[in-house]
């Protein structure tokens, strides 16, 4: 007659079981227990799914204005800027065919409501005119001053950077 005993017991609880114990049987992936956000998958497909005009600027974007730090496809409440400098509060936006005037107008009112400049460039200027359309971005950002008391030393979570000496 044999018995098992708990210590042999391949499905116990334990952590020193081994590799297959617990952790086999959760999930992998980069994001564990979360739902993908649609905002995001939606700012990517946007990202990978990019016109002529709109991989052409934000070439020369990077390369040309490192310092207003664009970033693509960004979502500022229910829109997706083109490019955005949150630096120097700057919107870029390409429009195409696809752009109609009115919805154009309610979402650069939302977006100049929300403290952004919104420029525009149409597609055939971005492919014809780059560096004319890089001249005009270069002249309309600004650098955003940083807010009263929003600067500081930043703090580690044991307390350095707040000017008081810790013990460790």
């Amino acid at each position: 007659m044999t018995s098992a005993s708990p210590a042999s017991d391949v499905t116990s609880s334990s952590p020193l079981v081994g590799e297959e114990g617990a952790r086999a049987a959760q999930r992998r992936g980069k994001v564990r227990g979360k739902a993908p956000n649609p905002t995001i998958a939606r700012a990517r497909e946007l990202r990978r799914n990019a016109t002529d005009a709109e991989k052409r600027l934000w070439a020369r974007l990077r390369d040309g204005l490192p310092t207003a730090k664009f970033r693509r496809q960004v979502p500022i409440g229910p829109y997706f800027a083109d490019f955005a400098s949150h630096a120097g509060r700057l919107i870029v936006e390409i429009d195409g065919g696809q752009h109609e005037e009115a919805t154009d107008a309610a979402r650069t009112a939302f977006l100049q409501g929300e403290g952004y400049q919104v420029i525009r460039f149409w597609n055939h200027d971005v492919m014809q005119n780059v560096e004319g359309v890089l001249a005009a971005i270069a002249a309309a950002f600004t650098p955003h001053p940083p807010v009263a008391g929003a600067t500081g030393p930043s703090l580690s979570h044991k307390g350095r950077g707040l000017g008081t000496d810790f013990a460790e």
